[in-house]
């Protein structure tokens, strides 16, 4: 993959691994690959999406990035730095420039705690700010995201949902993080609110220079929002590229399965128009295939996919697919 200055990378991922112990008394009975050697860069000021069905490892990649987990295998960099490397105290620094939204608002904001308490518990934690300061903090990112002084003594039922995750924003970036790892911020919003969220986001990106790593299901939403979407199945990358490349000419039929199921316009870019359904269950990451993960379920199989392991080839110019004929 194309290389950046390291300056403008704020997490890289090289070969990473992270593999969960399955044990029964005192003896290992195998492990769950729930991401599988996993390469990827995210820059400063982009938005790299990452989609996939439930299952496939998104989240770990997440908490990885976040570091929340350490590698199995493999070297996870946060600005600049080597988690492996890190003692606990510049893991903790680390993570300050690091926040997540989640997707359920509800479950992530304290039912006993009010709007400004909710933002300006994280500034009263760390002691980053006097608590005289705090207060005209907390107003403008509330500002920022669409909200007022009005909200500052609600508490959480008081709120609509769409508000809840206005909520949840402001409380990731009252700290002045460098990155925000979006894990389905929306999916549990109705379209109009959902449009309203996804273009606040937009416009702080662009005011904080803020990098966002977007993990969603919707096509539609990844396509707006990301500049490089990265297409996970068992652990893996499938297929990583510049967004527009990725989802109007997919390569990999998982992703070209992904896009159909659509039914948008971009189903006519890479052939017939009409929906790929994959047959079968994803398989366990506990016992998963030989050779391509995907082959039980691929339309295309081979002899050859059963037994490689494929590997990412570049197809264009950052449009990487991975393939058994490599």
């Amino acid at each position: 993959m194309s290389s950046d200055a390291v300056d403008t990378t704020i997490v890289q991922g090289i070969n990473v691994k992270k593999y969960f112990q399955i044990r029964q008394g005192l003896f290992s009975t195998g492990s769950v690959k729930a991401v599988d050697a996993v390469s990827f860069r995210i820059r400063r000021g982009d938005t790299f999406g990452l989609v996939g069905e439930s299952g496939c490892g998104k989240t770990t990649l997440a908490r990885l990035c976040l570091g929340l987990l350490i590698p199995t295998e493999g070297k996870l960099v946060l600005r600049g730095q080597s988690v492996g490397d890190m003692d606990r105290k510049a893991l903790i620094k680390a993570r300050k420039k690091l926040q997540v939204v989640f997707q359920d608002p509800d479950s992530s904001l304290n039912p006993r705690m009010t709007v400004g308490n909710l933002i300006s518990e994280p500034l009263a934690v760390n002691k980053e700010k006097p608590a005289k300061e705090i207060r005209s903090e907390v107003l403008k990112i509330l500002e920022l995201v669409g909200l007022s002084s009005v909200h500052l003594h609600r508490y959480p039922h008081e709120l609509s949902g769409g508000q809840k995750q206005r909520v949840g924003i402001a409380r990731a970036l009252i700290t002045s993080p460098e990155m925000l790892i979006l894990d389905e911020p929306t999916a549990a919003l109705d379209i109009l609110v959902q449009a309203q969220i996804l273009n606040m986001l937009r416009e702080a990106q662009k005011e904080l220079n803020l990098t966002y790593m977007f993990i969603s299901h919707d096509l539609g939403v990844i396509k707006y929002m990301c500049k490089q979407v990265a297409v996970m199945y068992l652990g893996k990358f499938v297929e990583i590229g510049p967004t527009k490349a990725v989802l109007e000419h997919p390569a990999h039929p998982y992703t070209r399965a992904l896009v159909s199921s659509v039914l948008t316009a971009e189903v006519k870019k890479f052939g017939k128009n009409q929906r790929i359904v994959l047959r079968g269950e994803v398989p366990s990451p506990l016992n998963p295939p030989s050779g391509c993960s995907f082959h039980p379920r691929c339309p295309i199989a081979n002899e050859k996919c059963r037994s490689l392991t494929p590997e990412l080839i570049e197809i264009s110019q950052d449009h990487f697919v991975a393939s058994c004929a490599a």
